[in-house]
């Protein structure tokens, strides 16, 4: 019975979730100011509605980014400490490819073009396709860049995700011309695809120590503001 705990804090919605043997529950909230405070609630209460322990759990996940810069030290702050404690691998999943799960879940898409608003001008960007087993995988890589300079995908039938086609959605549909079908700029990523990943990545071996289990950010400068 594979258990695994996964947590989510890069945007503005704080979530935890837990996997037993594909089962999952959930906790969430919209209060973006409140992660620190509200996360390590949520992981507790998610245990002992299962009856578990944090010892009993085969891995942990979070969301590693990009995303909000507090945000995603606060996850990674939260898993590298439960992880030490109890001795358990984690599953690093990007944020960029949990959005895009939550979308395939929710939705019939299967080509996600996730943008989350990076501040400074600039966007998260990732295309992720919907694989044969109920998955998403990267296309191309992640990156950070302004909306005219993103790497845009072959294909079309892509659906636009997350908070950056609300900053730069019309910039970015005069690019993607008739290749993009909808858009859904107010969709969140969420610790129930998290932990869908997550679980994915540990039966395949791509769990990492506490102290692997860094953030990504895509960039260095997110906490030094344009003068």
């Amino acid at each position: 019975m594979t258990k695994i705990l996964a947590i989510e804090t890069a945007g503005p919605g704080c979530s935890a979730a837990l996997w037993v043997d594909g089962e999952v529950e959930e906790r969430f909230e919209l209060k973006p100011r409140g992660h620190s405070e509200l996360i390590l609630g949520m992981m507790q209460r998610l245990l002992a509605q299962a009856g578990l322990r944090l010892t009993q759990l085969d891995a942990l996940g979070f969301s590693r980014g990009p995303g909000s810069f507090t945000g995603v030290r606060i996850a990674t702050g939260v898993i590298q400490g439960a992880a030490f404690a109890a001795e358990l691998p984690v599953v690093p999943v990007s944020t960029l490819a949990a959005l895009a799960q939550g979308c395939c879940r929710e939705t019939a898409a299967r080509r996600i073009l996730c943008a989350l608003d990076a501040r400074m001008g600039e966007l998260y960007w990732g295309a992720y396709g919907l694989r044969a087993d109920g998955l998403v995988e990267l296309i191309g890589r992640e990156q950070v860049a302004p909306a005219d300079e993103v790497e845009l995908p072959e294909g079309d039938g892509w659906h636009g995700v997350g908070s950056g086609w609300a900053a730069f959605g019309d910039a970015l549909a005069r690019r993607m011309g008739p290749a993009l079908e909808a858009t859904d700029a107010s969709r969140l990523c969420r610790a129930r695809d998290v932990v869908v990943l997550a679980a994915a990545g540990h039966l395949a071996g791509h769990g990492v120590s506490a102290a692997e289990a860094l953030p990504v950010y895509l960039r260095d400068r997110v906490a030094t503001p344009k003068r």
